[in-house]
């Protein structure tokens, strides 16, 4: 006898989410003001490294946007074309966030940095005091808006691997730290020796690393997006409960996949100990549907394929003198 059971319902999470969508707006807010004070003193003091942070601030914040876009569309319930809901819209906005720092941050920034090396940037440092003021400022608000997604993070039981959208943040806001730390090296190191190749290097640097962030944001998105399993522990586990249920003979397949940041689908093939009654199997898959969402509450999507063990026995056999 095969059989397909399954079950799920929608989770209203919309609750869930306000925490980061407040550490967006943060960032959004920070990268937004920090992004016109960079551009305007970027202009200003003709710096490689202050206008490549301009660029950087100006990629964060459309990224925000995108992140913003995730959270309010990734909770539309399950519908008849999306009988598994949009949770995979999260991976999808934050691969389009890694595309803009590659895009607006990362090559713009790497531009700046080879023009500089290539025609050797001027030597008059007019400006160049305001500069290191903007930066200094945005350096406190970008260490802020970090400060204030980690302590999100410190405050969610999935950790940071969880939420495509916060750690995009997290990631965003730990390279405006770097990025301005190195901004702010350049433009004193040209300012201390005269030479415009710190700067250049330093427009590099910052370029070279919104790339590596780039690149590694959107693998994780990639990854989920074309169907992940779960964590492996967390398979052990199911298929150790399910392996010790007393009207499983043997669990013959298990297949699990992220669906959203709090649910998952999880189907297994399982051989039933010969014997069982249909009334009795529809109570037997119901119960070990219920046992799995308990000992993890994201798998609200679950299938069961259940066969007589005797029956498949016999099939086997015969495939095998056919």
């Amino acid at each position: 006898m095969s059989r397909n059971s399954g079950g799920g319902t929608a989770k209203a999470g919309g609750s869930k989410d306000s925490g980061t969508r407040l550490t967006v707006f943060v960032a959004l807010g920070a990268n937004l003001l920090i992004a016109v004070a960079k551009a305007v003193g970027g202009v200003v003091a003709g710096s490689p490294a202050l206008l490549s942070e301009a660029a950087h601030s100006v990629a964060d914040s459309f990224n925000e946007v995108f992140l913003l876009a995730a959270l309010r569309r990734s909770r539309r319930p399950p519908d008849h074309r999306h009988p598994f809901g949009y949770g995979k819209e999260r991976f999808f906005w934050s691969l389009l966030a890694a595309v803009g720092i590659f895009v607006m941050g990362g090559c713009f920034s790497v531009f700046q940095g080879i023009e500089a090396l290539r025609s050797g940037a001027h030597e008059s440092h007019s400006g160049y005091i305001a500069g290191l003021i903007v930066l200094g400022v945005a350096l406190v608000a970008e260490g802020a808006s970090l400060l204030r997604a980690l302590h999100q993070v410190r405050g969610q039981s999935g950790g940071i691997g969880r939420d495509p959208a916060l750690r995009t943040v997290v990631a965003e806001d730990g390279t405006a730290v770097l990025g301005v730390a190195l901004a702010i090296a350049g433009m004193a190191l040209h300012m201390a020796t005269g030479q415009a190749v710190w700067e250049g290097s330093a427009s590099l640097a910052i370029g070279v690393l919104l790339l590596y962030v780039a690149y590694r944001l959107g693998k994780d998105a990639r990854d989920q997006l074309i169907g992940e399993a779960v964590d492996p522990e967390m398979r052990d586990r199911i298929r150790s409960l399910l392996a010790a249920q007393p009207e499983i003979d043997s669990v013959e397949a298990l297949l699990t996949m992220r669906l959203g940041t709090d649910s998952a689908l999880v189907a297994a093939r399982v051989d039933l100990v010969p014997g069982m009654e249909s009334e009795e199997i529809e109570l037997v898959c119901e119960r070990i549907k219920d046992s799995v969402a308990n000992i993890w509450p994201d798998a609200d999507q679950v299938f069961l394929d259940v066969t007589d063990a005797a029956t498949a026995g016999r099939r086997t056999r015969g495939d095998r003198t056919a």
